[in-house]
């Protein structure tokens, strides 16, 4: 701590984002351009650095945050360099796309407003590069083996950058034509700029990750004859199950997958598309799903022009304070707004959702083409809908952005390995969990037995065997996936295992 009474004399100050007008009309981030340091340097300095910090528990990394923050009031990124990195391999992603639960369990949150810890963690990140703090890490030796990594999302690059640097040779397999699954093409580029993975990228490919793209693992290539190939397979295929709208109209034109629509966008970007197979602009757009992937399509139609867009959310309106149901440190239900709702309140007037809100029915014109939805209010209990509530709203694009049920079914790679699903629907894992202690080694043990599947030498890591969670969650299982592999591979390891299959987010 530089200064015991810090949270005292500064209040909380964020990083101010860009003006809404600036933004609309390109597709930098929203902190594109913004200065940071002195003011981040001065918010770091409001970290109490608590006997028990809370904000470790609330990240699934272990970030060592009140380290890192003590560096940072010191103007030292060199030393806060070194402590973010020891536990998060991309900290620039998570900068930028985590939700940062660890802001609301941070002690001061108790009675005061939290540390700005995802900006100073932004910050540290931006200068790790800035500085030349990133240099390549290759291995002192290799090990003679060889491991292959299905899926080039955050947990898969987290596994292969980790058992590449102990010296494993790894190949990643990626079925699209680029690397990086969904920070590729499922985040819009106002988020985060994809210069932030490409160098991400050449820096592994420097330390000897080798990588394969346009390869379909059970499709285009059997996936045991990958196994056999490789001392040792990590599927990361994420959680792509996108889940549907079953309700009459659903068949009409002008309806879309939201990742879908996202995925067309940021080609865009990188130059595949003049403009995109599927546009908002000069449409009336309705997003159905109140999620970050919803905030992220209504970011993207304000972006192209749409005459006007709502998001639908099902959950009733949140209030601004933490329930008694949800006390501190848990990650609360309240009511935020993302950049993107900030841009559409500011153009429309309104905040563009609209919650306790169910869709009935699609309603399209005598060309199949959808122009509107008929809603109804819904009881905040079971989600009926309430008796003559029902309306219709104007719509002529229609995404759906309702989240994932898990990985996809039925797929060559899930046949191939023989991989079964739990009771969430995600790839199961071994099922001899063992009571898990506060002992690194011993917490690396249970994640070796559990992220193992029942075919030798195949790990699952990240949404495929948790199911749709955070980036955050998705890093630590590549990172806990690549000591189980390593244990497999080697008989020990040293490589950290931040969770376990089994762990959750904290709740009441």
């Amino acid at each position: 701590m530089t200064d015991p009474h810090g949270f005292l004399k500064v209040p909380r100050r964020p990083v101010p984002a860009r003006p809404v007008e600036e933004r609309l009309g390109d597709w930098n981030e929203v902190y594109a351009g913004q200065a940071r340091l002195p003011l981040v340097s001065e918010q770091a300095g409001r970290c109490m650095d608590c006997g028990i910090p809370f904000c470790h528990s609330g990240c699934p990394l272990g970030n060592l945050i009140p380290e890192w923050n003590a560096y940072v009031a010191r103007d030292d990124w060199w030393a806060a360099a070194e402590r973010l990195h020891a536990t998060n391999n991309f900290p620039e992603f998570t900068g930028r796309l985590c939700p940062a639960p660890c802001e609301d369990a941070c002690v001061l949150t108790i009675n005061a407003d939290p540390v700005t810890i995802k900006n100073v963690e932004q910050a540290i990140a931006d200068e790790i590069w800035a500085r030349g703090y990133a240099s390549p890490r290759p291995p002192e030796r290799l090990s003679g083996k060889t491991v292959a990594i299905i899926g080039s999302g955050p947990a898969g690059l987290a596994a292969a950058q980790q058992l590449t640097r102990i010296g494993h040779t790894v190949a990643v397999y990626e079925r699209a034509d680029r690397i990086g699954g969904l920070l590729r093409y499922g985040i819009p580029a106002f988020k985060m700029e994809k210069q932030h993975l490409n160098r991400r990228i050449e820096q592994m490919r420097s330390e000897g990750t080798k990588f394969r793209t346009g390869v379909d693992v059970g499709s285009d290539l059997d996936a045991i004859e990958l196994t056999r190939r490789h001392d040792a397979v990590v599927v990361a295929v994420g959680a792509r199950g996108q889940r549907e709208l079953p309700v009459p109209g659903r068949d009409l034109h002008g309806i879309h997958q939201a990742m879908d629509y996202l995925t067309f966008a940021n080609r865009v970007r990188e130059g595949d598309y003049v403009s995109s197979p599927v546009t908002a602009e000069g449409k009336h757009v309705v997003i159905i799903g109140g999620g970050d992937t919803g905030s992220d399509c209504l970011g993207t139609a304000l972006r192209q022009g749409a005459t006007s867009v709502v998001q639908l959310d099902i959950n009733p309106e949140p209030g601004e304070a933490r329930r008694d149901t949800e006390p501190w440190p848990t990650y609360p239900k309240v009511y935020r707004i993302s950049h993107a709702h900030e841009e559409g309140r500011e153009r429309e007037g309104t905040d563009p959702r609209i919650f306790s809100s169910a869709t009935l029915r699609l309603e399209g014109d005598r060309h199949g083409h959808v122009r509107g939805i008929r809603l109804a209010e819904v009881e905040p209990e079971d989600r009926r809908p309430r008796p003559d509530t029902e309306h219709v709203i104007s719509a002529d694009l229609v995404l759906l952005a309702l989240g994932f049920y898990g990985p996809e079914r039925g797929t060559g790679l899930m046949k191939q390995l023989a991989l079964t699903l739990d009771d969430r629907g995600n790839f199961a894992r071994d099922a001899d969990f063992a009571a898990e202690t506060a002992e690194c080694a011993e917490r690396t043990r249970s994640a070796e037995r559990t992220v193992r599947t029942g075919t030798d030498g195949v790990f699952i890591a990240g949404d495929a065997g948790r199911g749709q969670s955070l980036v955050v969650w998705a890093i630590a299982e590549g990172r806990s996936a690549a000591a189980a592999a390593d244990r497999y591979l080697s008989g020990s390891t040293e490589l950290p295992a931040p969770v376990a299959p089994r762990d959750r987010p904290l709740v009441a």
